[in-house]
């Protein structure tokens, strides 16, 4: 696999713990032995979570970073990142969050964000 496929992969892979990290435990307040958790329990859980985030996020940068070798100057690795972050995100919270709803403001925010990275990648 090319570093450019494997770096996305480990990406879209670390931002799947992210999202569940950051949002998972509102959608968990749905079950009582979950609710009846105290906020340092669930930052706890959140932070188990997110180690997962790190084992993928750490060696998706190192991999894609051309200051290793990598295909990516750390701009594009940051951009990439952020725009895999809103689609995780968008698909985490329509799957999971029925009371959302995706709009035509958000589909304009997330044109400009594919141009930011084209603009980004532009050489």
């Amino acid at each position: 696999m090319s570093k450019i496929l494997l770096t996305i992969l480990l990406l879209v892979i670390s931002n799947v713990f992210m999202t569940f990290a950051w949002y998972g435990h509102l959608k968990m307040e749905q079950y009582s032995w979950f609710s009846r958790l105290g906020l340092w329990a669930v930052v706890l859980i959140s932070w188990g979570i997110a180690l997962f985030e790190y084992c993928f996020q750490v060696p998706a940068n190192r991999l894609g970073s051309q200051i290793n070798g990598g295909p990516f100057s750390l701009m594009e690795l940051k951009v990439m990142q952020e725009v895999i972050t809103l689609v995780v995100f968008t698909a985490f919270t329509l799957i999971f969050f029925k009371t959302e709803t995706f709009r035509v403001n958000h589909l304009i925010g997330f044109v400009f964000l594919v141009l930011a990275v084209y603009f980004i990648f532009k050489k």
